[in-house]
C-alpha cells in the first residue's frame, strides 16, 4: 500500500459522520428526520437519498439495543 493509497482511503473515510466507527451515516448538516423513529435532525440529505435511518434505529433493527432518544 503506497502513500497515495492511504490518502485516498483517509479522504474516503472523512465523508462519514464517524470515520473510525461503524456508522454508515454521512458527515454534514443533520437537518432531516429519521424515517423510522421520526426524531428530527438525525440525517443528512445524502443519508436520505440513500434511504438510511438513524444509527439508533439501525442498531435496534440489528438487535444491538434500543434507541437512546
Amino acid at each position: 500500500m503506497g502513500y497515495s493509497d492511504y490518502d485516498d482511503d483517509y479522504e474516503a473515510r472523512e465523508q462519514f459522520f464517524d470515520p473510525g466507527g461503524r456508522s454508515a451515516l454521512r458527515a454534514g448538516n443533520r437537518t432531516h428526520s429519521c424515517p423510522s423513529c421520526g426524531q428530527p435532525n438525525r440525517l443528512t440529505a445524502a443519508d436520505v437519498r440513500r434511504g438510511y435511518q438513524c444509527d439508533d434505529c439501525a442498531d435496534a433493527a440489528e438487535g444491538l439495543g434500543f434507541p437512546s432518544y
